[in-house]
């Protein structure tokens, strides 16, 4: 099976190993090929990274509930650090595929949005195939979208950036709020990933799509 992430050897500190051991039972959904997630207001993120960002929206919208899907186990233990260091209790976390849970766990019409922010842009030609925004990946998302719910995708990468502005515009159900790229929504905190982009003098270029 084709996957849009490779586990990479990162660095595992102590005290997101102590935060995974001792937080993880009541946070983690266990993925499932039966079990449909059923969360009121919810918004999933896919590819959280160190989980800053999520941490500070969660905590900006407490009357809401986010679901994180991440496969890097130290990212995972970040963002149980920083819940518990901010009390937050609106979030959980699937150590999982996203293609995967979408197609499993995800109900149709039952997302308030989806925030992919800084995803692995696969620069190399031979490894589009593995970018995470692109048809049918698309569509899937659109479907499990309520209406009005939406898609925010953001990127450091200009050729990532256009090819998924095709993709998304060509997702039957789905519209551009924007003529083309979206300006910064002010209520996005900036991410490590992003830091890094702007510190090489790349772009940020960000696209913002609701369901009609």
């Amino acid at each position: 099976m084709l996957k849009s992430y490779v586990l990479r050897q990162g660095r595992y500190t102590q005290a997101q190993k102590n935060a995974y051991a001792n937080l993880s039972q009541n946070i983690l959904i266990p993925f499932s090929d039966e079990v449909k997630i059923e969360i009121d207001k919810l918004t999933v993120e896919i590819g959280f990274g160190s989980g800053f960002a999520t941490a500070e929206i969660a905590q900006a919208n407490p009357d809401k509930n986010y679901l994180g899907i991440e496969v890097h186990r130290p990212g995972i233990g970040r963002l149980l650090w920083e819940m518990e260091k901010r009390n937050l209790n609106n979030i959980n976390i699937i150590e999982y595929d996203a293609f995967l849970v979408f197609e499993k766990m995800i109900q149709n019409c039952s997302l308030e949005a989806v925030h992919i922010f800084f995803p692995d842009p696969w620069p190399k030609k031979r490894h589009h195939k593995r970018r995470l925004i692109q048809r049918p990946f698309t569509d899937m998302l659109c479907k499990c979208l309520k209406k009005d719910g939406y898609i925010y995708f953001v990127t450091d990468w200009e050729e990532y950036a256009l090819f998924a502005l095709e993709e998304l515009s060509a997702t039957e159900g789905l519209k551009n709020v924007y003529e083309g790229f979206s300006p910064p929504q002010n209520w996005r905190p900036n991410t490590r990933f992003e830091q890094k982009g702007i510190a090489k003098e790349h772009i940020i270029r960000e696209l913002f799509f609701r369901k009609i």
